[in-house]
C-alpha cells in the first residue's frame, strides 16, 4: 500500500479509533504522557537489509510503562517497514499505545520547496488526526554558512508561519524542533531568533534537551522564558562523552572514533545520569500547567532499549510524576 492510498483508507475508521481513544481516558486524563521516538530502533537497532520487527518495538514500549511513540521518518517508513494501516490500527490498540506525533521537516530555508512541503504537510496532518495525534515535531532546514544563517531564518520563519495557519483546521499544532547536528536551529540565540520571528499564536516550540545541551544553551533559562510556546518537547538526559573509538552500534553500524555521530549517542543518557535538571523543567511546567506529551528520544542504548526505557519510566515515576502529579 502507497501513502495516498494509507491516507485515503483512514477515513473509512476514523470513527473506531476515536471511540477507543476516548475508551482509555486514564492517559488521557494525565497532565503529561510519556512517549519515546521510534529512532532508536531505526537508527541504531534495526539493519538496513534485515527485517525489521516492528510489534518487538511496541511491546518494548508497552512493556516499559510509556503511553506512545513519535513516528519517524515520514513517510518513507510507512513503505520501508511495510505498515498498513490496519496492521498500526490493530498493533497500537492491542497494546493501547497512541501515536503522539511524528518528525516533519524539509528545506523552509527555499522557497522554491515550500508548495512540496506543503503538500507533505497535509498528508501528515491527515495521518496524525487519524490516530488522534495533536501535535507536529518540525525539523528545522539543513545549515548554511554562518553569515546566511539569518536570511535563512527570516525566510523559514515566514513559511514556519504559513505552516501552522495549514495544519491549524486539522486540529494539529505545530512547533519547532531544534536540532545540534547541522540545522538551522541550534544555538541559544537560534532558538531565541526563532522564536521571535515565528507567531505564538500559529507556530509553536518542541525543543530537545540534549540538542539543547549539545549546543550550549542555558537549558532552564529557554524553559522559563518560553514555557509559553512549548506545545510538546524532548526530555533526553547528555552527558559530554567524546568518542575517542569507534562505536559498533547493535545493527552493526560503526560511528567512527572522533566524529559529531559517535560523540553525540555517547553523550545520549538515561534520565537521570546525565546533567540536566528535570525536576526544574518539570516545575516549570507545572506552573504553566502544561499538558500533553513528553518523548523520551533515546538516540542510543548502552544494553537494550528496554533496558533504557525501564530505568528511564523508574526514573519518571521517582523523580517527575511526584512533581506534577
Amino acid at each position: 500500500m502507497d501513502r495516498r492510498e494509507f491516507l485515503a483508507a483512514a477515513g473509512t475508521s476514523l470513527a473506531g479509533l476515536r471511540g477507543r481513544l476516548e475508551a482509555s481516558g486514564a492517559a488521557q486524563d494525565r497532565n503529561i504522557r510519556w512517549a519515546v521516538s521510534m529512532f532508536l530502533w531505526t537508527s541504531t537497532i534495526w539493519g538496513e537489509q534485515s527485517p525489521a520487527r516492528f510489534t518487538d518495538m511496541l511491546d518494548v514500549i508497552k512493556d516499559t510503562g510509556f503511553d506512545g511513540f513519535r513516528f519517524t521518518g515520514w513517510p518513507a517508513s510507512l513503505a520501508r517497514y511495510d505498515l498498513t494501516l490496519p496492521l498500526l490500527e490493530k498493533e497500537l490498540s492491542k497494546r493501547d499505545l497512541r501515536i503522539a506525533t511524528l518528525s516533519f521537516g524539509g528545506q523552509a530555508s527555499d522557497p522554491a520547496r515550500h508548495r512540496e512541503i506543503e503538500a507533505s504537510a497535509h498528508e501528515a496532518c491527515k495521518f496524525l488526526r487519524h490516530f488522534g495525534a495533536t501535535e507536529m515535531a518540525v525539523f528545522s532546514p539543513s545549515r548554511p554558512n554562518k553569515v546566511l544563517v539569518r536570511e535563512h531564518m527570516r525566510v523559514a520563519c515566514e513559511f514556519y508561519n504559513r505552516l501552522g495557519d495549514l495544519c491549524a483546521p486539522y486540529g494539529i499544532r505545530a512547533g519547532l524542533h531544534n536540532h545540534s547536528q547541522g540545522q538551522l536551529v541550534e544555538s541559544q540565540d537560534e532558538v531565541e531568533l526563532l522564536l521571535k520571528l515565528t507567531d505564538p499564536k500559529r507556530f509553536h516550540w518542541a525543543p530537545d534537551t540534549i540538542h539543547l545541551y549539545i549546543a550550549g544553551c542555558d537549558i532552564p533559562g529557554l524553559f522559563a522564558k518560553h514555557a509559553h510556546r512549548l506545545i510538546m518537547m524532548d526530555f533526553v538526559d547528555a552527558r559530554y562523552i567524546f568518542a575517542r573509538e569507534d562505536l559498533r552500534l547493535p545493527n552493526g553500524r560503526i560511528e567512527k572514533a572522533g566524529t559529531h555521530n559517535a560523540t553525540f549517542m555517547l553523550s545520549n543518557q538515561d534520565l537521570g545520569d546525565g546533567e540536566i535538571d528535570f525536576p526544574f523543567l518539570t516545575r516549570i511546567l507545572k506552573k504553566r500547567r502544561f499538558k500533553g506529551w513528553i518523548c523520551v528520544d533515546h538516540h542510543y542504548a548502552r544494553v537494550s532499549p528496554r533496558e533504557s526505557f525501564t530505568r528511564c519510566m523508574r526514573y519518571i515515576q521517582g523523580k517527575l510524576q511526584p512533581i506534577y502529579a
